[in-house]
């Protein structure tokens, strides 16, 4: 336990912080779960772009409270995009 007084405020500190950040984290596990679940149920594009939007605000909002590093955000985007991406292909061609 902490005996002086400013590191007993840091204890509460880092708890709330450890609340919150694992709330934000959950955010986006939570949409990049709907955003794979749309395009698993093959959705219209239009929905898969909205989750994807959705996964990507989230991630972005992390990397702004300090919770994700930019290149950890950076790498999980890019893997949205690309499943997007893959996606959208696999449309165009099951219509042609």
């Amino acid at each position: 336990m902490p005996n002086h007084a400013s590191a007993k405020k840091m204890v509460r500190v880092i708890g709330k912080r450890t609340l919150s950040n694992r709330v934000r984290k959950s955010r986006v596990r939570n949409s990049v779960k709907a955003f794979v679940a749309a395009l698993e149920a093959n959705s219209p594009i239009e929905d898969a772009i909205a989750a994807f939007r959705k996964a990507e605000s989230n991630i972005h909002k992390c990397v702004n409270k300090g919770v994700f590093h930019r290149n950890t955000a950076a790498r999980k985007i890019s893997a949205l995009s690309g499943k997007l991406k893959a996606y959208d292909l696999a449309r165009l061609q099951n219509e042609q």
